[in-house]
């Protein structure tokens, strides 16, 4: 199994960024913790700041892996081309936000990508994007 994590604006900051909101792991640590849960999922990690390369990399993989991990930060508020290239590619994507949306910013309470998304996991800490591939591997091909 082939699954991809996309990471969007402000995440490469994880661990010096609001610590009392996201932590004080940076990403990068935490995905070497992931392939060692995981060790038969084999995991790909990329992080951008600009929309048109998560776009981008959606596009690249959405096809021929088999999931999708999307944070997409502060895009999943106002981004309807992130959104529309989820649904214009077969691989599915479950949403994830590390802070609990809903208990912050009401400007955060509306996501533009959950349309496009087969779920969220919002809330849980670094703990969501386990979870999330614990969905894909334990879901049927969806």
């Amino acid at each position: 199994m082939q699954i991809q994590i996309i990471n969007g604006p402000n995440l490469n900051l994880l661990g010096k960024r609001e610590p009392e909101i996201y932590g004080s792991e940076s990403f990068e640590d935490y995905f070497e913790q992931l392939k060692k849960r995981f060790p038969q999922v084999e995991l790909h990690y990329f992080q951008s700041n600009v929309e048109g390369e998560l776009i981008n990399k959606i596009h690249e993989v959405g096809f021929s892996f088999d999931a999708i991990l999307l944070n997409a930060g502060g895009y999943t508020h106002t981004s309807v081309a992130i959104s529309d290239a989820i649904a214009g590619v077969t691989t599915p994507t479950l949403e994830v936000h590390i802070s609990n949306i809903y208990k912050r910013e009401e400007f955060r309470h509306k996501s533009i990508i959950s349309k496009s998304c087969v779920g969220m996991i919002s809330g849980l800490g670094l703990k969501g994007y386990e979870l999330g591939i614990t969905y894909f591997l334990n879901t049927p091909a969806l």
